[in-house]
C-alpha cells in the first residue's frame, strides 16, 4: 500500500507523472494540490492570492469564503477531474474524491490566525483553514478493496460541516498512517530536501526520523511543511517517506529507485548518514 501525494506547484510534469504511476501494481492512493492553478485563476479574475505568514515562519493561504469558493472549483473541480480523466484513459479506474466526502478528512477550523504581517504581529479572523484531527478510511478501503485507484484532495470538512483548507502534505501523511501504508511518496518541483536550496547537487540522499528536527534548518519554503508531515508520518507507524522530484521522467519508479531524500524511522544505516 502506497499513498503518494503530488503537488501542484510549477513545473510538474503532470503527464509524465500520470504516465508512470498508472503503472504501478501496488494498490494507492494518489493525494494532489493545485498551488499554481488556484494562483492563476484567482489573478484571472482581478485579485493576488493572499498569503501569509505565522510566527514560526510558515507561509498559508488565507482562505476567506470567496477563495474556498475558488479553491473548491480548482482542486475538487477541474484538477481532481482532469488527474481522474487522464489515469482512467491509461487504464486505472480512478475514483475523485476531496476530504469533506464522506468525512474521509474531519479537522478543526481555527478561529483565528497569528501572523506576522509587515513585520509586526496580528490576528486576522474569518480564515477556512484548519488542522486536520481524524481520518477515516473506510470508504477508501472499500473502494481499494473493488480495484479503484482514489485520488483525493483539500479541503477537508469541520466538526461543524464547514470545507475548511488543510495542508496537503499533512493530509497525505494523516491518509498514509490511517490507511497502514508502507511508504508515502511526496513529489514537489524539487529533487528532494537540499543541503543548500539554490543547489540540486547538494541533496540530502537519506536520514532517521530521529535527524528530522535537526534538517529543519535545510528546509525553506513549503519543503518544511513536508518535512513536518513527513515526522507526523513516520511516527504513526509508516515505514519510509519519499521526498522526490515530479518534474523528471518515470519520477515513481525513480523515487522508488533510490532517487529523493529517503526518510525512515529507525536510525540511519553505516554509510547513509547525513553529511553537514
Amino acid at each position: 500500500m502506497f499513498v503518494v501525494k503530488v503537488g501542484g506547484s510549477a513545473g510538474i510534469d503532470l503527464e509524465a507523472f500520470l504516465d508512470d504511476l498508472a503503472t504501478l501494481e501496488e494498490p494507492l492512493v494518489l493525494v494532489h494540490g493545485a498551488n499554481a492553478e488556484l494562483d492563476a485563476l484567482t489573478r484571472r479574475l482581478g485579485s493576488e492570492p493572499r498569503l501569509v505568514t505565522s510566527a514560526d515562519g510558515q507561509v498559508s493561504r488565507f482562505t476567506d469564503d470567496q477563495t474556498m469558493d475558488l479553491f473548491l472549483m480548482v482542486y475538487a473541480g477541474r484538477v481532481n477531474k482532469r488527474i481522474v480523466e487522464g489515469l482512467r484513459r491509461r487504464g486505472r479506474n480512478a475514483v475523485g474524491l476531496c476530504g469533506m466526502d464522506g468525512g474521509i478528512v474531519t479537522g478543526r477550523r481555527k478561529d483565528a490566525i497569528r501572523v506576522i504581517e509587515n513585520a509586526k504581529p496580528r490576528v486576522l479572523r474569518g480564515d477556512l483553514a484548519g488542522s486536520i484531527e481524524r481520518v477515516d478510511p473506510s470508504l477508501l478501503l472499500s473502494l481499494l478493496s473493488d480495484g479503484y485507484l482514489p485520488v483525493l484532495c483539500p479541503p477537508a470538512v469541520s466538526h461543524e460541516g464547514v470545507a475548511i483548507n488543510v495542508d496537503g502534505d499533512k493530509m497525505a501523511a494523516s491518509l498514509a498512517a490511517a490507511l497502514g501504508a508502507s511508504k508515502l511518496l511526496i513529489f514537489s518541483n524539487t529533487p528532494g530536501l537540499l543541503r543548500h536550496p539554490d543547489d540540486e547537487a547538494t541533496l540530502i540522499p537519506s536520514a532517521s526520523g530521529q535527524e528530522l528536527t535537526s534538517l529543519l534548518e535545510y528546509a525553506r519554503g513549503r519543503m518544511k511543511k513536508k518535512l513536518l508531515a513527513a515526522g507526523g508520518a513516520l511516527r504513526t507507524g509508516v515505514g519510509e517517506v519519499i521526498l522526490a522530484d515530479a518534474r523528471v521522467q518515470e519520477p515513481v519508479r525513480q523515487a522508488l529507485a533510490g532517487a529523493g531524500t529517503h526518510l525512515r524511522p529507525t536510525e540511519a544505516r553505516a554509510g547513509q548518514e547525513v553529511t553537514r
